[in-house]
C-alpha cells in the first residue's frame, strides 16, 4: 500500500520513537550508546583502528558500509571499546541513516549492506578473534536481520581457507548473506551499487595491484578517518544524545564498560575450527619456508 508524503512522515517519527524506547533493552543500560567514548583521541583512535567507512547508498536506497578487515588492527583501545563503537554505529544507522534513507526514496528502508575488504589479510590478523566474535554475537543478539548482505572483496588463500571450513557451521539464511566475489568484486557489486557508492580499490582491474594498494590508502584516509563526515556526524550524534539523556546540572559521567556477551556453542565450535585452520596454514607456511630454506642451501652448495 502506497504511504502519503504525510502519512509517511508519521510513520518515519514513530518507528525513531520506537527505537530510542528499545535501546534499554539491548543487552541492558551497559550497552547504551548516549555515553561518548572519552577523550575525543580514543574515539579517534578506534575510528583508526577499526576501519568501517560509509560509502553512500545502493539502488534500493540502502546505506552501504564497507569494512576494511585486512588493514585493520582493534590494537588502540580496550576490546569493549570497540564493542561499544559498533554499537553506537549500529545505532546511528537505525536512528539516522536508516530514517533518512527511507526519506530519499520515499519508502521503508531498515537494512543495510556490507563490503567487507581482506586487502593484506594475514594469519596474524585473525588473532582478534574475541572482538570480532563478540561483535557478530552483538549484532545477532540484537539487530537481527539488519544487513541484507555482506560482500567479501580481495579476499586472500588465509580467508578462503577459514570460509571453506566453517561455511558448513552457519546456518543457511547467514551462508546466503556472505558473498565471496572474485577479486575486487567490481562486477558483481554494479548489479545492486551505483558506481559512486563503489568503493575506489573495487573499481579498479586485477591487473593494477600498485594501483589498487594506492586507492586502498586513499581510501583509509578517508573514508575511514575521524575527519570522514559520517564520522564527524556520529561524534556530534552521540554527543547530542549524551546531553539529552544527562539531567540538567549534573556532572558528565565517564563512559562505562559494554559486557562482553559469551558466544554460544555453535561460535564457539566455529572460533574453535578457524583457530585449528589458522594452525593448519601456519604449519604449512612454515613447513614451506624450511623446505625453500634448504632448497637454497643445497643450490648455494
Amino acid at each position: 500500500m502506497e504511504l502519503s508524503k504525510f502519512s509517511f512522515s508519521i510513520f518515519l517519527e514513530q518507528q525513531s520513537r520506537v527505537s530510542e524506547r528499545c535501546i534499554p533493552e539491548r543487552g541492558g543500560p551497559e550497552c547504551r550508546s548516549d555515553r561518548p567514548i572519552l577523550p575525543k583521541e580514543r574515539f579517534d583512535a578506534i575510528r583508526e583502528s577499526q576501519l568501517i567507512g560509509f560509502s553512500g547508498f545502493c539502488k534500493q536506497g540502502r546505506p552501504v558500509f564497507v569494512y576494511g578487515v585486512g588493514p585493520g588492527g582493534f590494537d588502540k583501545a580496550p576490546v569493549d571499546k570497540y564493542i561499544k563503537s559498533h554499537i553506537q554505529i549500529n545505532e546511528y544507522r537505525d536512528r539516522v541513516l536508516l530514517p533518512e534513507a527511507s526519506k530519499r526514496v520515499g519508502h521503508y528502508v531498515g537494512s543495510c549492506l556490507k563490503i567487507l575488504d581482506m586487502t593484506g589479510l594475514k594469519l596474524s590478523s585473525l588473532n582478534r578473534l574475541k572482538i570480532l566474535t563478540a561483535i557478530a554475537t552483538v549484532d545477532d543478539l540484537n539487530y537481527p536481520e539488519k544487513t541484507d548482505a555482506y560482500y567479501i572483496v580481495n579476499a586472500p588463500y588465509v580467508f578462503t581457507a577459514c570460509w571453506k571450513a566453517v561455511k558448513p557451521l552457519l546456518h543457511e539464511r547467514t551462508k546466503r548473506k556472505v558473498q565471496v566475489l572474485q577479486g575486487t568484486g567490481k562486477h558483481d557489486l554494479l548489479k545492486v551499487i551505483d558506481i559512486s557508492s563503489i568503493p575506489e580499490f573495487s573499481q579498479l582491474p586485477l591487473n593494477e595491484p600498485g594501483r589498487q594498494k594506492e586507492a586502498l590508502l586513499d581510501f583509509k584516509k578517508n573514508y575511514f578517518s575521524p575527519s570522514h563526515p559520517f564520522h564527524v556526524k556520529l561524534w556530534n550524534y552521540v554527543q547530542n544524545q549524551a546531553s539529552i539523556a544527562r539531567p540538567p546540572g549534573l556532572l558528565p559521567q565517564p563512559s562505562i564498560c559494554v559486557t562482553i556477551p559469551e558466544p554460544d556453542d555453535k561460535s564457539t565450535e566455529v572460533v574453535h575450527l578457524i583457530e585449528s585452520t589458522l594452525e593448519q596454514l601456519a604449519a604449512a607456511e612454515k613447513s614451506d619456508d624450511l623446505l625453500n630454506g634448504r632448497v637454497a642451501e643445497t643450490n648455494g652448495n
